[in-house]
Formats: C-alpha cells, structure tokens, sequence
C-alpha cells in the first residue's frame, strides 16, 4: 500500500488538485487525523501536555500504556499507535454504500445498505486487533441505527429522534460533500437526509454543514475563509452561531499553541458537555435550536488557524483534546480536500498499524462521484429541455 498523494505544505496556488487527489487527501487525512486524536481523546490540553511531555506531534501510544484494555472498561480500544478509530470505520462503511448505490443516498439507503453492513460482514478492527462486525466497535449513538432501523422498523427519515445529540452523524460525511465535490448546497441537502436515520437537531445539522464544508473545500480556488463563509450561509441556529463565534476567535492566531484556550472559551456557551468531557452535564446532548455540537466549529477554527495546512490544522485539533479525533477528523478532511494531504509517513504509519488500505476507499469513491455527477449533468439538462418547453420556446428560440 503507497499513498497516491504527494505532501505539499498547504493547498496550490494555482490550477489546484484534481477531484481524485481532493478525494484522496480527503479520505486519508480523514483517517490519519483519526489515529493522531484517538489516544487523546477526552482529555484537555493540560493534561495532554502533562502526561506526553508536552504537545502530541505525530502517532503516539495508549493514554494507559499497557493497561489499554482494562483502564477503561466501557471502552476497551487500543487507541493509540496509529489506529484508527469508528470515525473512520464509518466513513469507509459509507463509501462502501456508495460504491454499492451508484447515487446521490437518502435515509433509506442507510436502513438498506449502512446498516446490514454493520450487522453481517466482519472486518478488521484495529482498535480491537482481530476481525468482528464493525457493530461491536461503534459506540451506543451509533449502535442506535440497528436497534432503531433493523429492529424497531422505524421511518429512517425520523429514526434519528431520540439519539443523544453529537458529532455521530457529522463524523462520517465526509464522503457526502466528495460526491457533492464544488456543489455545497446539494451536500448540504444530501447528509442532512441521511443523518435523519441517525441524529436529531444540532447533532442532524452538523451533518448537512460538514458535508457542505467538504465540498466547497473541493472548489477550485477555496480557501478556509470561503469554506467558512459557506458554512455560515448554510448553517441554522446554534450551529451558525457557534461557527461564527469561534471562528471569529480562530482569525486572530496563525498557531495552534495560542489558540487552544480562545476556541474552547468561544465554543463554550454553544456546548451542552460542560468543563469535563468525561462528565457531561445533566443537560448534555439534547436537542435544542440554541446549542451545537463542539467538534466541526473547533475543526473550522484550527483550519483557520492552519491556514489550511494540514499538520498544523490536525495538530491543533489533536492538542485540543476533548472529542479530538472527531475534530481532527474533520480538520484533516477539510485540509486534505483543499489540497494539503496528510504528510506520507504519518499516512503511511497509520495504513500499516490500521491494517488497512487507506487509498482504495478514495478510488472507489472518486469513481462513483464522476459516474454521479455525469447524470446529474444529464438530468439537469432534461429540465432545462423541460422548463424551456413549458415557458413555449424551442431549442433554436
């Protein structure tokens, strides 16, 4: 396994990569960014800071060292060394329903072909060092779509309602705003159908607003600023109104060290969690119009910081602590789209612990976006044919 993307300190100048190189490094920044927060998760940047020495800038081990499996026993995960997490065995399981559809997906696609998936084929699981259906690592917001959708039989357009509110359904869009490449609004529409079968309220609109961020980072010519802008065209309530704020507070620094603080205190009013991740507050993570969730506001705010570079956007979002991985998810998806893919070693690393192939989703997906996007462009036209018809003009008029 090789990565097909060359390292570059932040996105071209001119011209720009092409929509497989964005998918790439989209995909596995992703992943990449995953593994780097993984070990970290939970924790603040003090604490992080104390137990490695100092900041996290590159793969590191267990929080627990050897203890990994029994330090935490609600989640016995070997996070740590390079292994990737459920962000990024979700969005590979989405990528694999796209590769099965062939199309644009809705809720029912995740009743159909997400779920089944879930339940049936075995794979590796890195966090657990052997073969197990991925339904066995997913956490319990995840663990929702089976009983909710296989079991309960419910709408999947409304199955979300009643999950706890959080980045569960946000985490793996990505693969949403690639095949949206350049088209945010239509990415936007596009997760926020398949989130309903997932998540409610801020946790649903997340979805709609990361998968549109993804997309218009694929524009030629975006920059993190015009990514933001995006967002805050699209985004509803609490989730506008927390991307503004700690965006607003991003635009001030050009590292991460100095920004930590500033975006936690900015997100802070937004976030239902509270001061300790470990300990929700009693009004954690419940619909509401005015709150959003913590982890695609803090990703935008480190990519500002970055300036789009991929390692300093991951890093900040690592050191950040918290939902980490989730941030630094989103964060290397943004940077890698734009065109800053994940350092080669650091991808590298990661695929050989992972035992996994990190670049064949990307070409799966890179196929299906142009098999998409060519009949959108064909429908498209039959309207125009269409509306063109029904305002009494033909084609020579």
């Amino acid at each position: 396994m090789t990565p097909k993307a060359q390292e570059t300190s932040g996105p071209r100048e001119t011209g720009g990569p092409r929509l497989d190189e964005r998918i790439t490094g989209a995909l596995v920044g992703a992943a990449v960014g995953d593994a780097l927060g993984g070990p970290v998760e939970g924790y603040s940047p003090d604490q992080i800071l104390e137990r490695h020495g100092g900041r996290v800038h590159g793969i590191v081990g267990p929080w627990n060292g050897d203890a990994w499996r029994t330090a935490r026993p609600i989640a016995p995960y070997h996070k740590g060394d390079g292994h990737v997490t459920d962000d990024t065995l979700m969005t590979h399981a989405l990528v694999r329903v796209y590769a099965t559809v062939r199309d644009h997906l809705d809720a029912y696609a995740i009743a159909d072909h997400l779920v089944p998936d879930l339940m049936t084929n075995p794979r590796w699981i890195p966090e657990l060092e052997s073969e197990a259906l991925p339904l066995h690592r997913v956490f319990l917001a995840e663990k929702w779509l089976v009983a909710r959708l296989h079991y309960g039989h419910v709408d999947p357009r409304e199955a979300g309602v009643g999950n706890i509110v959080n980045c569960g359904a946000a985490m793996y869009m990505a693969p949403v705003g690639l095949v949206n490449a350049a088209n945010p609004r239509a990415a936007y529409a596009e997760a926020l159908d398949l989130a309903g079968a997932h998540q409610s309220s801020y946790g649903r609109e997340a979805a709609g607003v990361f998968a549109a961020a993804v997309a218009a980072a694929c524009t030629p010519g975006a920059t993190p600023d015009a990514i933001v802008s995006t967002c805050l065209s699209l985004a509803k309530d609490g989730t506008r109104a927390a991307i503004e704020k700690v965006c607003e507070a991003a635009s001030t620094h050009t590292d991460f060290e100095s920004a930590l603080v500033p975006l936690r205190k900015a997100i802070t009013p937004y976030d239902t969690v509270g001061p300790d991740y470990r300990q929700p507050s009693l009004g954690a993570r419940r619909p509401s119009r005015l709150h959003a969730i913590e982890e695609l506001p803090v990703a935008l705010g480190m990519l500002l910081v970055a300036n789009g570079d991929y390692r300093q956007a991951v890093l900040g979002a690592v050191n950040y602590g918290r939902d980490c991985d989730s941030i630094a998810t989103m964060a290397g998806a943004l940077a890698g789209a734009l065109g800053s893919p994940p350092p080669e070693d650091w991808s590298k690393a990661v695929a050989d612990a992972s035992r996994l192939d990190l670049w064949e989703p990307p070409r799966t997906l890179t196929e299906v976006a142009r098999e998409v996007h060519a009949r959108d462009v064909q429908l498209r036209r039959s309207h125009e044919e269409a509306f063109t018809a029904l305002e009494g003009r033909g084609c020579s008029d």
